[in-house]
C-alpha cells in the first residue's frame, strides 16, 4: 500500500487528524451560524415591534406641542403630560437600542464564524490529491474582495462615555495582542530584489515559543508564506471609528501612516490629507512619491481598514 504523497506514517496520521478536526469544525460552524441567523431574525422582528409601539407615544408628543402652540401657553397639565411622554420615549429608545446592540453582536459572531469556516474549509481541502490545484485569484476579483472587506468593517458604536477599544480606527493593538489565524495584517517582508516592503497578509499561525507569526501574502493565495517576528506585523483595524462621536480614534491631518495604495496589496508611507468626516468616509492621503515636485502624490482615498500607524520618522 502506498501512503498518500509518500508521507511518513506519523505525518499521514497528523494530516488525517487535522482534516477530521477541520471537517468537524465546518459542521459545528454551520450549525451555530444557522442558530444565530434564527436568533438575529427574531431580534429584527423585536426591533420593528418596539419601533411600532413607540411611534404612538412620539405622535402624542408632537400633538401635545401643537396644542400648546395653538393655546399659546404652557400649563402645569402640559408640563406633567410632556414629562411623562418624554420619560416613556426615552425608555422606548433605550429598549430599541439594546435590541440593536444585541443584533450587532449576533452579526459580529456570524462574521467570525464565517471566517473560521473559511479557514477550516481551506484546511480540509488542501490535502485532497483528487482535486486540481486551486488557481490564483484574478487580480480584479481580489481587489473587489478587499474593497468589500473595507466596506463591511463594523462601525464602533459605544455606550455613552465608553471609549473606543484597541484596533478601533487609529487605536493600536495592546502590547500583548496576538492576531488570530485568518486575521489580515500589514507584514514587513523582503522582496525579490532584497528590499523590504509592507504587504497585506493573512495570519496562518503564531508560535508563542518562537514569538513569530506565519503569514501568507494575500496576493498569492498561499503560494508565498513568511515567518516573521511580532515587530514586523501590524494588525489591521477591526472596527471603523465614528468621526462624529470618536474623532480622537482617527489619524489626524499631516500624521504619518502606512496606507494600502489603491489597486495594490502593498502599504506605503503617506501623510493624512483629510481624516474621514462621516462614518462611511475614507481617509484622503498623500503618498510619498519622488516623481512629484513636493515629494507627495495628489490626494488619494484609502479606507480606514487599510490605514495603520507608521513608526518610522517622517522624511525631511
Amino acid at each position: 500500500m502506498v501512503t498518500p504523497r509518500h508521507f511518513p506514517a506519523p505525518a499521514v496520521a497528523a494530516v488525517c487528524g487535522t482534516i477530521k478536526e477541520a471537517r468537524m469544525a465546518l459542521v459545528s460552524a454551520d450549525t451555530r451560524i444557522s442558530e444565530l441567523l434564527s436568533e438575529l431574525h427574531q431580534l429584527i422582528k423585536q426591533t420593528q415591534e418596539e419601533r411600532s409601539r413607540s411611534e404612538h407615544n412620539l405622535v402624542n408628543i408632537q400633538k401635545t406641542h401643537e396644542r400648546m402652540q395653538t393655546e399659546n401657553k404652557i400649563s402645569p397639565y402640559y408640563r406633567t403630560k410632556l414629562r411623562g411622554l418624554y420619560t416613556t420615549a426615552k425608555a422606548d429608545a433605550e429598549a430599541e437600542c439594546n435590541i440593536l446592540r444585541r443584533s450587532l453582536d449576533k452579526i459580529a459572531e456570524i462574521k467570525s464564524l464565517l471566517e473560521e469556516r473559511r479557514i477550516a474549509a481551506k484546511i480540509a481541502g488542501q490535502y485532497h490529491d483528487s482535486e486540481p490545484p486551486r488557481k490564483t485569484m484574478r487580480r480584479g476579483v481580489l481587489m473587489t474582495l478587499l474593497q468589500q472587506s473595507a466596506m463591511t468593517l463594523p462601525l464602533w458604536i459605544g455606550k455613552p462615555g465608553e471609549k473606543p477599544p484597541p484596533l478601533c480606527g487609529a487605536i493600536p493593538a495592546s502590547s500583548d495582542y496576538v492576531a488570530k489565524p485568518g486575521d489580515k495584517v500589514a507584514a514587513r517582508v523582503k522582496a525579490v530584489d532584497g528590499d523590504e516592503q509592507w504587504i497585506l497578509a493573512e495570519v496562518v499561525s503564531y508560535s508563542h515559543a518562537a514569538n513569530k507569526y506565519e503569514v501568507d501574502d494575500i496576493d498569492e493565495e498561499g503560494k508565498e508564506r513568511h515567518t516573521l517576528s511580532r515587530r514586523r506585523i501590524i494588525p489591521l483595524p477591526q472596527w471603523k471609528a465614528n468621526p462624529e462621536t470618536d474623532p480622537e480614534a482617527l489619524f489626524q491631518k499631516d500624521q504619518l501612516v502606512l496606507a494600502l495604495y489603491p489597486q495594490t496589496t502593498c502599504f506605503y508611507r503617506a501623510l493624512i490629507h483629510t481624516p474621514p468626516q462621516r462614518p462611511q468616509d475614507d481617509y484622503s492621503v498623500l503618498f510619498e512619491d519622488t516623481s512629484y515636485a513636493d515629494g507627495y502624490s495628489p490626494p488619494l482615498n484609502v479606507a480606514q481598514r487599510y490605514v495603520v500607524a507608521c513608526k518610522e520618522p517622517k522624511k525631511k
